[in-house]
């Protein structure tokens, strides 16, 4: 029988024969004890062909069968039903292999009406088709001049591809990856549409080639069954024959048992040895019931069913263990006597046998053990990985199975941290046949993209089929904490599921007040009430300092100023900084506390750095002492609290009062310059709460101001560009400081100008800081 739709390697017949039972030459052999007959695709008579035909060959399915059951059958009748159902067996697989090219046929038919080329996917996207834009407000206006009453007026796109926003250029890779099956890395922020594009690029692969893959039994070694691979839909097909015909062969042999049965008992009766014909029939019952296991193994295991797929599959192995990403053999607690399930039907697929002729996406790829990644290389270098046992406690570490297909397209993702973990041969296998890409996660603010992120918003309320669509004022709040979420000005976050949590929430409020729309005000509850962890303990910590008195927005007090600090992504809170100087008993020396990391310490040598070149006092005869109060049991990082630093230890060594209204946030290098810092908008609403009515930050950080409008009123933002400005709006006491300050500006003043002019400072309008 023809054998042209297997695709890897030696693989069983069609009909369900494995290779090893395949016929080699087409020589004449003589019919088989077990009532094999001619393979005839003609559709002649079955009982002529069975007796006359002298070139039968052996069938496949009493191949099988004669290898589980020791070369024949007992039963064996080349005119009996039996018989008679294993050539229209074969005549149906034969039918079910003719069928297939005209399937594809009629598939590619199908998929050419419904799909477009690769090229043209995601290349045109229509944002508003139908909708009505006013061109002249768009600029200014929140949803790009999008003229809706609510998102219900919105079209959502159908592909994946299509609804992917801001990252052009991973999608256009992604495009192009599908077109020539290439290997993807994706590095960047969660919640930056990783997964969305890797699940859209299995839509854009081809379906036609899909496979079933279907397991033997081997019945020369039954620790390594034997795989082969069918075109997708067929594989049930083959299935239900085989148990179709099993059971007519076990209801035969049930018959024939208990003929057999009836016959003994009845010569017991007849010989009056009742109790030895009770004995004889229950054995001959053992018999038969323990051979009868043979036959069942017959039946294959179908591991890999794509009948119903509708697109290339799909599979996240993220966090998978070794068994589900490479396929693992169940463990068989009885192992002998006749009770033990065959090895073929124990046999698991991994990921990457499922997502065969598709894509596998491994999210956070370093966190998969290294072994494991050796392995995921070796397939991915060989289209096939044979199935073992993963554990060597287990039964199935004896089984091994003939390589099973796995030509995949790979996704990896994560954050920066994947690569250093991350196997470097993996990642050259990746880099050196396919693409790397960084995921953004701020895009710049124009009124189309405005419009896509309106259009994301209907996105949502559509993936989630029970939230009330947002009314044209709620949307526009959405793009607002959009504005506000990506941490410079003219920008837009890229963080959408962040976004995406928004606007469920604010959906849920609306549909537990039975809302027929959600409106602005739904999505301000929804603001407050989808705070994270790290801003709630935030906002309670700042309360119940309030209530101890600890913190201080009034008056003046030397050596202590209220520095600012952020808590996870996206909380500002208030953090003192107190300094005091304090004879030396040797060589003095500055000790600061607060558990410190590495940069918060690299930091506070800068500042004392600044303060033995600014002082009049000699520092080798004083101990500097820097605390940072109640910094908590994470400590502190970064260095956005050198400022704070050094006018708390300035203000201690002038004896000059800080001003305690005032808060602050900036880094500092080592000639004085303000360098810019991460979360300027959380850490100003933080010194907002607490009652400040002025905070300092850097001066380069002024463009990426977001605060909420109820904040703008309530505190002063003053940017700054040298210490000498920080001291003059922090320090009180007119006489000491204005000395102090003057003899500061002389020297930063000048320093700061210089590095300006010759392009080297960091007063660039422009500038794109890094959290510190």
């Amino acid at each position: 029988m023809s054998n042209d739709t297997n695709v890897d390697g030696p693989s069983p017949d069609d009909d369900g024969t494995p290779p090893d039972e395949e016929d080699s030459s087409t020589d004449a052999v003589p019919p088989a004890d077990d009532g094999a007959t001619a393979d005839s695709p003609s559709g002649g008579s079955d009982e002529t062909d069975a007796e006359t035909d002298s070139d039968a060959v052996e069938s496949p399915v009493d191949a099988d069968d004669a290898g589980g059951d020791s070369g024949s059958s007992p039963d064996a009748d080349p005119e009996d039903p039996l018989e008679r159902s294993l050539e229209k067996l074969e005549e149906l697989e034969d039918g079910i292999e003719d069928a297939d090219a005209a399937a594809v046929d009629a598939h590619d038919t199908d998929e050419d009406d419904e799909i477009e080329t690769v090229e043209d996917l995601g290349s045109t996207v229509e944002v508003d088709p139908g909708v009505e834009i006013d061109e002249e407000i768009a600029e200014d206006d929140l949803l790009g001049g999008l003229q809706i009453d609510s998102t219900a007026d919105i079209e959502v796109p159908d592909r994946l591809v299509d609804q992917v926003i801001g990252q052009d250029e991973a999608r256009d890779i992604i495009i192009k990856a599908a077109k020539q099956r290439r290997h993807v890395m994706m590095i960047g922020s969660p919640g930056t549409g990783k997964s969305m594009l890797a699940k859209a690029m299995s839509q854009l692969l081809p379906k036609e080639d899909l496979q079933d893959v279907l397991v033997y039994h081997n019945p020369d070694d039954g620790n390594e069954p034997k795989v082969r691979t069918v075109p997708a839909g067929k594989g049930e097909q083959i299935i239900e024959a085989h148990k179709e015909e099993a059971r007519k062969r076990n209801q035969m042999r049930s018959i024939l048992m208990w003929i057999i049965i009836a016959i003994v008992v009845v010569y017991a009766l007849f010989a009056q040895q009742i109790l030895l014909g009770i004995l004889a029939a229950g054995i001959i019952w053992l018999i038969f019931r323990y051979t009868s296991r043979g036959m069942d193994a017959m039946v294959p295991n179908m591991i890999v069913n794509n009948g119903e797929q509708r697109t290339a599959p799909f599979e996240d192995a993220t966090g998978a263990h070794a068994g589900a990403l490479l396929g693992d053999v169940r463990h068989d607690p009885f192992q002998s006597g006749g009770m033990e399930t065959p090895s073929h039907d124990r046999v698991e697929p991994g990921s990457i046998h499922k997502s065969n002729k598709g894509v596998l996406f491994v999210d956070e790829i370093n966190t998969l053990d290294v072994r494991t990644q050796q392995k995921l290389m070796t397939a991915i270098q060989e289209g096939e990985f044979a199935i073992t046992g993963q554990s060597e406690r287990s039964s199935g570490a004896m089984v091994q199975t003939e390589p099973v297909p796995c030509d995949f397209v790979m996704i990896a993702a994560g954050n920066l941290d994947a690569m250093e973990n991350m196997h470097p041969a993996l990642r050259s296998r990746i880099k050196g046949y396919g693409y790397e890409v960084y995921m953004d996660d701020t895009i710049e603010d124009t009124p189309e993209m405005r419009r896509k992120y309106a259009r994301f918003v209907a996105q949502e309320v559509e993936r989630d089929g029970r939230l009330p669509h947002f009314t044209h004022e709620a949307v526009e709040e959405v793009i607002l904490e959009a504005k506000r979420r990506a941490g410079r000005k003219e920008h837009l976050t890229l963080l959408f599921r962040n976004l995406g949590g928004l606007v469920r929430v604010a959906g849920d409020i609306a549909r537990a007040e039975d809302a027929e729309f959600t409106s602005r005000d739904h999505v301000l509850q929804a603001k407050s009430r989808s705070r994270s962890i790290e801003q709630q303990l935030a906002d309670d910590y700042i309360e119940r300092r309030k209530d101890y008195e600890l913190q201080v927005n009034e008056g003046g007090v030397e050596g202590r100023v209220n520095g600012l600090a952020v808590m996870g992504e996206d909380s500002g809170i208030m953090l003192p900084v107190m300094a005091e100087i304090a004879p030396a008993q040797g060589q003095g020396q500055v000790i600061a506390t607060g558990k410190l990391k590495e940069m918060a310490e690299e930091s506070v040598q800068n500042v004392s750095a600044i303060i033995k070149k600014f002082s009049d006092v000699n520092l080798s005869e004083k101990d500097v002492h820097i605390q940072f109060v109640q910094a908590g049991q994470q400590g502190v990082d970064g260095d956005s609290a050198s400022i704070t630093v050094a006018t708390a230890v300035i203000s201690a060594l002038e004896d000059i009062p800080v001003d305690q209204s005032v808060a602050m946030t900036g880094s500092l290098s080592v000639r004085g310059d303000v360098l810019p810092v991460g979360g300027v908008t959380h850490k100003i609403e933080a010194a907002a709460k607490a009652g400040c009515t002025k905070v300092i930050i850097p001066k380069t950080n002024e463009q990426d101001v977001m605060i909420e409008d109820e904040y703008e009123e309530m505190i002063e933002i003053i940017p700054c560009s040298n210490i000498s400005e920080v001291l003059d709006v922090a320090l009180m006491g007119e006489p000491k400081k204005d000395s102090l300050v003057d003899r500061l500006k002389q020297i930063t003043g000048s320093a700061f100008e210089s590095q300006v002019n010759t392009g080297t400072g960091t007063g660039t309008g422009g500038s794109n800081p890094s959290p510190q």
